[in-house]
């Protein structure tokens, strides 16, 4: 169980509407968002992994202290969500070491994951794992394995792998998809959770659970259970479209989810795994 920590003004698709030097202007919601799934994690006895801005955790670092204390993992998902594929090698490590270094100082616990903004580490970025390796990261959840007009890589394993040649160590932890004749479905949350009957996301679930014997990965935003946000003027109508669809029935369907399936941290999951196991499926 995955949560991308970002308010909702901060999400790629706004990046032509909404200034990264307006930010601090706009009424934050991410407070009042996250206590609430904090909250309802805490109901249901689960545990998640909670890929954080650096951005926000500079300006929320009690909720940021909060979090580990309640018993989460804290992960990174770069500074201010810029997209590894826009981004040079040499800036993208800075970028990767400034978050982890600013992120272990707030919650004095060492940061073990990263998750690229918008899923953007792909085939134009093939030193990005690297990078992530040299900067003292373990693992990575940042590959989305399908064709999408934003992000992903089609033929990218479904399933945990090792991305760098000769290293059997650092792992990339795609997001959760399923192949229905020979064809990938994307299915690991977001917008097309939003967009699904709740009955087919919990099939796909089972499907990755019992016949592939695999873990699932999902993840969604703070913003997802806060129909209430501001409205973002300008917006296409697909933006809009793929940006609000179903805000107010996000949170009863995550509820029924945590409440179907068993989650745990990504850290618990993948890097407890024995050596030489955690690229078997790729």
């Amino acid at each position: 169980m995955t949560i991308d920590v970002e308010d909702y003004y901060q999400v790629s698709a706004f990046e032509p509407h909404v200034s990264r030097d307006d930010w601090d202007a706009l009424p934050a919601r991410i407070e009042r968002n996250l206590h609430r799934i904090l909250d309802i994690l805490d109901e249901r006895g689960v545990s998640a992994t909670f890929f954080t801005l650096g951005w926000v955790a500079e300006r929320h670092s009690g909720l940021i202290r909060e979090l580990v204390q309640r018993g989460h993992e804290l992960a990174s998902h770069g500074y201010a969500h810029v997209r590894v594929n826009r981004q040079d090698r040499g800036t993208f490590l800075e970028d990767a070491r400034r978050t982890k270094c600013l992120l272990e100082d707030i919650a004095g616990i060492e940061v073990n994951g990263y998750r690229a903004a918008s899923y953007s580490i792909d085939d134009s970025t093939p030193w990005a794992h690297e990078v992530l390796r040299e900067t003292g990261y373990r693992y990575s959840s940042s590959v989305y394995p399908i064709r999408h007009d934003h992000y992903g890589v089609p033929d990218a394993p479904r399933f945990v792998f090792h991305p760098i040649p000769g290293d059997d160590v650092f792992i990339e932890v795609p997001i959760s998809t399923v192949e229905i004749r020979s064809r990938r479905f994307p299915c690991g949350g977001g917008g097309y959770f939003r967009l699904y009957p709740y009955s087919l996301s919990r099939w796909a679930f089972g499907q990755l659970n019992h016949i592939e014997n695999q873990a699932g990965i999902f993840y969604f935003h703070p913003w997802e259970i806060d129909p209430e946000q501001p409205r973002i003027p300008g917006l296409s109508p697909k933006t809009r479209f793929r940006h609000y669809l179903n805000l107010a029935r996000m949170e009863s369907r995550w509820r029924k989810l945590l409440s179907d399936f068993h989650w745990d941290r990504m850290d618990r999951i993948f890097l407890s795994m024995p050596a030489g196991t955690q690229g078997n499926s790729a």
